[in-house]
């Protein structure tokens, strides 16, 4: 078994695989893609498992290629879908992949032929109807396709034929990146089995060529939801869809069952050495309270995501939310991250202002008399110290990072009051 073969085994990157596809790994370096729908403005997590395993392809000396859907993503992949999508126009489906590319080159380093990004609409598009049909549609029989997956589960539902037809689509593109650019090896999730598979055999019909498919499972969390998903839906890898802090949460916020899953997926570190998976995971299991492997795996995700800087800012602001902190050391970005996530009041300056004001005027209290009375009760802080005079102003010296006062109520209630222009 070569090394990347074992090493995505352990991982958990391997569910399924064509037969032969060890020794053809072992051959040489290779070619391998993975297509991605661009249907949607921004990937999501759901998307990382194919580009982190195109990332372990390239590391290991192999080069991927990225095929975005510009040509499917008009006609809309049925597999793992209830009910069929809505079509998108060709203007929108070219926005989404424009931002898209940019996520990828978090993920793949494309400089020089290093990896390779297309787009399907390339050879889709011009393709006549007629000679489709009569050359690649004659290879598939309509009992084969029937005996697929992502065709089967949509058959009481209802399935049309422009997504029946997607399957010929797919193999397709593996025929054209096997002819222009000698591609070997497709993978995906699990759910594409059936799809890859048909592109392995119209690529074996039509050219004699063997080439392979590789899948990996689909992930969800030990408590049965799928993978990807919080409370407000699917996590997202555009900051403008999803805040770098709430994404950062997800993966703090990871189950204790969950975690060693996530690291051997989602994290480069080695399996073995002082900061590799193994000796990380059994500090957690000797101290799973202070979640340092959840701490390790968020930063590291986010950081690829989002940048080195954001990810300071937000696990600065992640210290803050959960009293983790020295007031003497905060990440000034920390608060602008907070500013975005809690109540925030701004005002010209704090000196004199009292502290009922400030509770009311940053929406943590509906009146000056509930203010004192939950001061009253010792139930409120400023800059996470207690405060129990009804009476207390603000002033110079309550500031952090210049312009900043974390306000608290109770346990987990928290407000932030800076100072700056309204």
């Amino acid at each position: 078994m070569t090394g990347l073969l074992a090493d995505l085994q352990w991982r958990g990157f391997v569910h399924d695989a064509t037969p032969g596809f060890e020794a053809h790994l072992a051959g040489g370096s290779i070619t391998a893609y993975c297509g991605f729908d661009p249907t949607a403005s921004s990937l999501q997590l759901g998307n990382l498992i194919p580009l982190m395993l195109l990332n372990h392809f390239q590391l290991a000396g192999h080069r991927p290629i990225v095929l975005m859907g510009g040509g499917t993503g008009l006609i809309g992949d049925p597999s793992g879908k209830r009910a069929e999508r809505p079509l998108l126009s060709k203007d929108d489906l070219r926005a989404n992949l424009e931002r898209q590319r940019v996520q990828m080159g978090r993920f793949l380093d494309f400089t020089g032929d290093r990896a390779l990004l297309r787009d399907n609409a390339e050879w889709l598009v011009p393709a006549g109807l007629v000679d489709f049909l009569r050359d690649t549609g004659k290879h598939f029989t309509i009992n084969l396709m029937l005996q697929k997956e992502s065709v089967k589960a949509r058959l009481d539902s209802g399935l049309s034929f422009t997504e029946f037809s997607y399957m010929l689509l797919q193999a397709y593109d593996y025929l054209q990146l096997f002819e222009r650019e000698r591609c070997t090896l497709q993978v995906g999730g699990s759910d594409q089995w059936g799809n890859i598979t048909a592109g392995v055999d119209l690529v074996r019909r039509i050219k004699g060529a063997e080439v392979h498919g590789l899948v990996a499972p689909l992930i969800t969390t030990a408590a049965g939801a799928k993978f990807g998903k919080s409370e407000t839906g699917a996590i997202y890898l555009d900051p403008a869809l999803t805040s770098p802090y709430k994404f950062y949460q997800f993966w703090v916020n990871t189950d204790d069952r969950d975690v060693g899953t996530y690291l051997k997926l989602f994290s480069l570190r080695p399996r073995h050495g002082a900061d590799g998976i193994d000796a990380l995971l059994q500090a957690h299991q000797q101290d799973p309270a202070k979640r340092e492997a959840q701490r390790a795996l968020a930063n590291e995700v986010t950081e690829r995501v989002h940048g080195k800087s954001v990810t300071e800012s937000v696990a600065a602001a992640s210290a803050i939310l959960f009293s983790e902190w020295d007031p003497k050391q905060v990440v000034p970005g920390a608060f602008d991250v907070l500013a975005g996530e809690i109540p925030k009041a701004t005002v010209t300056t704090v000196d004199g202002l009292f502290l009922v004001d400030a509770l009311v005027s940053v929406g943590m209290v509906k009146s000056k008399s509930e203010a004192r009375r939950q001061i009253e009760q010792g139930g409120v802080y400023v800059n996470l110290q207690r405060e129990t005079d009804v009476n207390r102003a603000l002033g110079a010296a309550d500031l952090l990072a210049g312009r900043n006062v974390l306000l608290r109520k109770g346990k987990k209630e928290y407000g932030l009051l800076q100072v700056g222009q309204r």
